[in-house]
C-alpha cells in the first residue's frame, strides 16, 4: 500500500509539472477519495494534497473545480483556512469564491460560519450571497444561532431566512416565527414556506392567519402549507378555511387551493371543486388544475362530477383533460368505475355491429374530436379494465390515423394475447362495416 501511495504521489506531482490536469485530478481522486483518509501515508502528505487540490481549484474549469470540492472535502478541516482565504479575496474570480463558499458549506463546521455570515453582510454580489446562505443552510444546526443573528438585520434577514429552510430542523421554528409579520412579503412569504415543513402545534395558527395575508405569495404558502396537513382537516374545518381561496384575487392562490382541497379529500371538497369547474367564470387554467384535483380527491363521488362536468362543459381542452386524468386514476376500487365513464362515452361513437347497437342520437360533440378519441383509447389502455377491448376494437375504424394508432396501443396495453385473437376472428366477418375490417387488417399487421 505504501509503494502504491508513493507511486501515485510522484505521478500526480508529474503531471501537475506538466500542467495535465485530468490526470492530477485522476490520481489526487485515487489518493484521497479511494484510500482511507487516516491512513499514515496521507496524513503525512495531506498538505501537499491540500496543495495541488487548491492549485487546480484556482485555474480549472468548471467541471475540474466541481470535482475539487469533493477531494477538499475529503481532506478534512485542514483544507478550511486556505478557502476561507479564497473567499474573502475581493479580487478572486467571482466563480473561484463560488466554489470556495459551496465547498465550506459541505464541512458543516464551526470555523466556516463566521467568513461566511461576514460575505452575507458586507459583499455586493448577489450571486454570491445567495451560494453563502446555502452552504450556511447545509451546515444543519450549528449554524442556526449565527442565522438567528442575521436576521436582526433588515438587509441579510431574507437570506437568512432561506438558509433556515434549508436546515429543516425543529430548532429553526423560534426564529422563523419572529419574521412571520416581517413588513416586506419575500421574507413573510419565505418563512410559511419554511414553517410548513413541520408538524409543531404552533405553525398551524400562522398557516391560518396567513390566509388573510395582503400579499397574493403570501396567501399562496399558507394555502400551500396547509395542505400538507390533511391530518389536521377535521380539527381545523380546514375544507371550509381553504374553500373561500378558490375565488382568491389572485389565478396562482386560487390554483393552490385547489390542490389543497384534493389532498383534504372528501365528498364537500369534491362539491366545492365541481362548482368552480363548472362556473363560467372560472378561468381555464384554474379549471384544468380543479379537473386534476378531482381525479387526485380519489373518491366515486369526485369522479362522478368528472363525468357530470365533461357533459356540462363544451371545451375540448378541458375534455381532453378530463379523459386524460381518469386514465391515472390508481386506486385499485376507483379503477373501474373510471373505465366505465371513458366507455359510456366512447360507446356513443358509432354503429356497432358486434352488438348491432346505433348511435345515440343525442352524441357528444367530443366524440368527433380526434384528439379526444385518441385520449380516450390512450386513458383505457392504461386502465387496464378488459371490458374495454370491444369498444376500442370498434375504435378501429374511425377515419383518423392517430386514433386508430392509439386504439390499437390501448388493445396491446390491455392484452395483447386475448386483444390479437379477437381481431383474428374478427377479420373475415363480412357483417363489419369497410371501415372497422380495414381498420382490423392494419391492427393486425402492427402486431
Amino acid at each position: 500500500m505504501v509503494s502504491n501511495i508513493n507511486q501515485l504521489l510522484v505521478q500526480a506531482q508529474t503531471a501537475h509539472d506538466a500542467a495535465d490536469w485530468s490526470s492530477l485530478i485522476q490520481y489526487l481522486q485515487q489518493l484521497i477519495l479511494g484510500i482511507d483518509s487516516e491512513h499514515p501515508e496521507i496524513v503525512k502528505n495531506r498538505e501537499y494534497l491540500l496543495t495541488l487540490a487548491l492549485s487546480i481549484l484556482e485555474i480549472g474549469d468548471f467541471q475540474q473545480r466541481w470535482e475539487m470540492t469533493k477531494v477538499l472535502t475529503h481532506l478534512g478541516k485542514i483544507a478550511i483556512p486556505p478557502l476561507i482565504d479564497i473567499l474573502e479575496d475581493e479580487d478572486a474570480e467571482e466563480e473561484l469564491r463560488w466554489y470556495a463558499a459551496r465547498t465550506l458549506g459541505e464541512f458543516q463546521h464551526p470555523k466556516a460560519i463566521a467568513p461566511l455570515v461576514e460575505l452575507l453582510k458586507n459583499d455586493e454580489d448577489e450571486e454570491l450571497k445567495a451560494i453563502a446562505a446555502t452552504a450556511l443552510g447545509q451546515m444543519g444546526t450549528v449554524a442556526i444561532a449565527a442565522l438567528s443573528e442575521l436576521l436582526l438585520d433588515e438587509d441579510t434577514r431574507l437570506l437568512a431566512v432561506r438558509s433556515l429552510f434549508c436546515i429543516r430542523q425543529p430548532e429553526t421554528i423560534t426564529p422563523l416565527l419572529s419574521v412571520v409579520q416581517d413588513p416586506q412579503p419575500a421574507i413573510r412569504t419565505a418563512a410559511i414556506e419554511a414553517l410548513s415543513s413541520f408538524h409543531d402545534e404552533r405553525v398551524p395558527p400562522v398557516l391560518l392567519n396567513a390566509l388573510a395575508d395582503v400579499a397574493a405569495t403570501v396567501r399562496r404558502a399558507a394555502v400551500l402549507g396547509l395542505g400538507f396537513r390533511p391530518d389536521l382537516h377535521q380539527a381545523l374545518n380546514l375544507v371550509m378555511r381553504l374553500q373561500p381561496k378558490l375565488y382568491d384575487f389572485n389565478l396562482d392562490v386560487c390554483c393552490a387551493a385547489a390542490v389543497s382541497l384534493s389532498r383534504m379529500g372528501g365528498n364537500d371538497a369534491a362539491k366545492y371543486l365541481f362548482d368552480l369547474l363548472i362556473s363560467p367564470q372560472t378561468p381555464i387554467k384554474l379549471q384544468l388544475e380543479t379537473i386534476r384535483a378531482l381525479s387526485w380527491v380519489g373518491t366515486p363521488r369526485s369522479l362522478e362530477y368528472l363525468q357530470t362536468a365533461f357533459n356540462q362543459i363544451t371545451s375540448e381542452t378541458l375534455w381532453q383533460e378530463i379523459v386524460t386524468v381518469l386514465g391515472r386514476v390508481q386506486k385499485p376500487q376507483l379503477t373501474t368505475p373510471a373505465a366505465e365513464i371513458l366507455l359510456q362515452i366512447l360507446r356513443c361513437l358509432l354503429y356497432d355491429p358486434l352488438r348491432e347497437r346505433r348511435a345515440s342520437l343525442t352524441q357528444h360533440p367530443a366524440t368527433k374530436i380526434a384528439s379526444v378519441k385518441s385520449a380516450i383509447a390512450l386513458s383505457l389502455g392504461q386502465l387496464g379494465e378488459m371490458q374495454a377491448i370491444e369498444p376500442l376494437i370498434l375504435l378501429l375504424a374511425d377515419h383518423n390515423a392517430s386514433v386508430r394508432l392509439h386504439a390499437i396501443a390501448a388493445l396491446k396495453n390491455l392484452n395483447g394475447e386475448v386483444a390479437h385473437q379477437q381481431l383474428q376472428q374478427l377479420a373475415n366477418n363480412a357483417a363489419l362495416t369497410l371501415d372497422l375490417q380495414q381498420g382490423i387488417a392494419i391492427a393486425l399487421a402492427e402486431w
